[in-house]
């Protein structure tokens, strides 16, 4: 009888689905010794690894390769000849760049460029502790599923419209809630005219024309279609009218 709870009990844990967790550590080059932002990644395991091309690991397809731009204003080949060593075996390839200088802009500018060459994503940090959130973040999100990050279409009604009045061009989501919490109604908002369309916050005058106009535009579309179907239609009444001639003619 023990035997068989106990079996039924081991059967339980093995049924009992597991919450997802982080698949290994995040593997660091011994180049990144004595690199402060070690100390802030608290968050998701780490561990040093010889012979690491990378400087840091994050999964089985994602590297991360850390540049100061203070460094990078002094050695401005290492970061060419780390990424020719690096190769282009991985499927997402970070460029962990800290911002530790006061007018890094020019040295950015380079460095952006770098990455859409070498097709590298360019994050950046102004802190060790931004810079170690980063590479946390890299690594707990190893194995989510990308729907976590897209964009949720509602199924509310009012959220239908606001999505319909945000494809209107140069209206945002606030502008849509502002025009629905005015006029309560999207037939109220298309009877608006300019003048009380302007009076909402956040719209101007320019803006308030544009989305008039947009809302009481007629309807063009599939003209082209129509009017051939008109005049293939006028076409075949022609040629009923031609064969009831000839039958009265010659019948």
């Amino acid at each position: 009888m023990s035997d068989n709870k106990a079996q039924e009990v081991s059967s339980e844990v093995a049924k009992k689905p597991t919450a997802p967790k982080i698949s290994g550590s995040i593997h660091v080059s011994s180049r990144q010794k004595g690199n402060p932002l070690l100390k802030s990644i608290r968050k998701v395991p780490w561990e040093f690894v010889d012979g690491l091309v990378p400087d840091y690991t994050l999964g089985t397809s994602c590297v991360a390769m850390y540049l100061s731009v203070r460094y990078h204003t002094l050695q401005p080949n290492y970061i060419h000849e780390r990424l020719k060593a690096l190769g282009q075996g991985h499927r997402l390839r970070v460029l962990l760049v800290q911002v530790d200088v006061k007018e890094p802009h020019h040295v950015l500018s380079q460095l952006m460029r770098v990455a859409i060459l070498s097709e590298l994503t360019l994050m950046l940090a102004w802190s060790h502790e931004e810079a170690a959130g980063i590479l946390e973040t890299y690594k707990s999100f190893e194995n989510k599923p990308p729907d976590m990050i897209m964009e949720k279409s509602g199924n509310e009604p009012h959220e239908k419209l606001i999505e319909a009045l945000t494809s209107v061009k140069s209206v945002n989501k606030t502008d849509a809630v502002t025009l629905l919490g005015t006029f309560k109604t999207l037939g109220e908002i298309v009877k608006a005219t300019p003048e009380d369309l302007a009076l909402c916050p956040g719209f101007g005058p320019n803006k308030a024309k544009k989305l008039h106009k947009v809302l009481n535009e007629a309807f063009r579309r599939n003209t082209e279609v129509s009017k051939k179907d008109v005049n293939s239609s006028e076409k075949e009444k022609e040629k009923e009218i031609d064969i009831d001639d000839f039958d009265d003619e010659f019948g």
